[in-house]
């Protein structure tokens, strides 16, 4: 086993990958930014080290700094959490060339999959469900237009080199489609540095279901089940469940299956999420997969029992995953909420700031996943994510029941929440029935905003 790992990360990823280090008799390195100075993480890592200014671009973002770091630390291993360099090929191919391990997929499958298009030739070989689109990318507005009416809007495109919801723009007629095109390839150029755009036909009201795969480097691929999170806001999660209450058993395993093929189709290795949208007639279709470990694994972890970060490093380490298919047990239901710095009451403006006080929930089956604490000063500079809260029930009610009494027991201080946003959400009737797909939170608001307009 690895006698030491590098993070390069910061916040509740950072601190679940030492938490889970320190169980499994490895120690830590974590690499920080000048705003990070006083955080959690840095404070319980056993070696911390600066490596910039509080921009990422100067900090975690900068892969010889960060090799500097492995390499007078003496590290094995790095692991790379999720956003930064999680999914960046060349930071894989850089640490095997220092002689250290990359905790995450091999460079190949990353590229195969992180380009979005490839991706989608990939699974449609493979006999993975694919949403009805074009063979490759776009070359030009015109190319565009006459995709567009071969797939009869309405239609999106999408950024090839995307994730995380940007370089995504819907259109309904030529004029929206030009306007999103050179829209969505400037955010794409913008964000990653790749404007190459593809298209396929948008799916009217999907559910957004997600499925958690592991596999080691002997061939051995499963998935562990579904997450439900189709509750979102400018395709940013909000709320995820497990199991999902759109699927019956038999679309699950059918589901299921089309997972663990998708990723024996890349050769992938780790942790994955193959993501699919789900239309109102129980068809399936393959979007696009996360080669990294996701911000809602704990919903997965809750539901199985495993966990995904050991397992990501006995992978890592060349071992072979301890179980088989028949062996993962779906148990009980898992809600997770991310709660978040921004004011819901001002279309969710960011709320960075002192944190005078931060109570979290507790009581059985109840988890908080969180690097904040009270005199915790949340930077401009990087993702307004506070904690997460994740529950478990024996089933969806009672799930629903727990996650309502740990909402209003999260007490933050100092900074806007969107902790009253989340409590709305999980006592409205759509949800609570399960009746929802990821125009929900449009909905919902635009509901909110006529009450209020009325009372006035």
């Amino acid at each position: 086993m690895f006698n030491k790992i590098l993070i390069a990360n910061r916040g509740e990823i950072a601190l679940r990958i030492i938490r889970a280090c320190r169980e499994m008799k490895i120690a830590t390195v974590i690499v920080y930014s000048q705003a990070d100075a006083d955080s959690l993480p840095v404070r319980l890592a056993d070696e911390a080290v600066c490596i910039g200014p509080a921009p990422s671009g100067l900090s975690y973002l900068l892969i010889d700094r960060i090799l500097s770091v492995a390499a007078i630390c003496d590290v094995d291993a790095i692991h790379p959490g999720y956003g930064f360099l999680a999914e960046n090929a060349y930071f894989a191919e850089a640490c095997a060339k220092h002689g250290i391990i990359f905790i995450g997929p091999t460079p190949e499958a990353m590229r195969a999959l992180g380009d979005k298009a490839t991706a989608r030739a990939t699974m449609k070989k493979a006999g993975v469900p694919v949403t009805p689109g074009g063979e490759g990318t776009l070359q030009s507005e015109a190319d565009a237009i006459k995709l567009a009416h071969q797939l009869k809007y309405p239609v999106i495109v999408k950024a090839s080199a995307g994730g995380g919801g940007r370089g995504m723009r819907i259109a309904h007629n030529d004029a929206t489609l030009v306007q999103g095109y050179y829209a969505a390839k400037s955010e794409a150029e913008s964000a990653f540095g790749d404007g190459t755009l593809y298209m396929e036909k948008f799916i009217v009201h999907p559910r957004h279901i997600e499925v958690q795969i592991i596999g080691d480097n002997y061939g051995n691929v499963v998935h562990l089940g579904e997450r439900d999170c189709s509750i979102q806001r400018r395709n940013q999660k909000l709320i995820e469940e497990s199991p999902s209450p759109a699927l019956s058993e038999k679309l699950r395993e059918k589901i299921g299956q089309a997972a663990v093929r998708a990723a024996k189709a890349a050769n992938y290795t780790g942790a994955g999420t193959i993501e699919f949208l789900l239309d109102s007639d129980g068809k399936f279709y393959f979007m696009e997969m996360n080669t990294r470990i996701q911000v809602e694994h704990p919903v997965t972890e809750m539901v199985t029992g495993i966990d995904l970060i050991k397992m990501q490093i006995i992978i890592a380490d060349g071992g072979k995953l301890p179980f088989r298919q028949r062996d993962v047990k779906n148990v009980g239901h898992a809600i997770e909420c991310r709660i978040n710095a921004e004011d819901p009451e001002h279309n969710f403006a960011p709320s960075p700031g002192l944190v005078k006080l931060f109570i979290p929930a507790g009581g059985p089956n109840v988890r908080i996943d969180s690097h904040v604490f009270s005199g915790y000063r949340i930077p401009t500079y990087y993702d307004s994510l506070i904690g997460k809260l994740i529950v478990w029930g024996v089933d969806r009610k009672d799930a629903i029941n727990r996650c309502r009494r740990a909402l209003r027991e999260v007490t933050v201080e100092g900074v806007r929440t969107t902790l009253p946003f989340l409590q709305s959400v999980i006592k409205n009737k759509h949800f609570t029935e399960g009746r929802y797909d990821t125009g929900f939170v449009e909905a919902f608001l635009a509901e909110q905003n006529k009450l209020k307009a009325e009372k006035k």
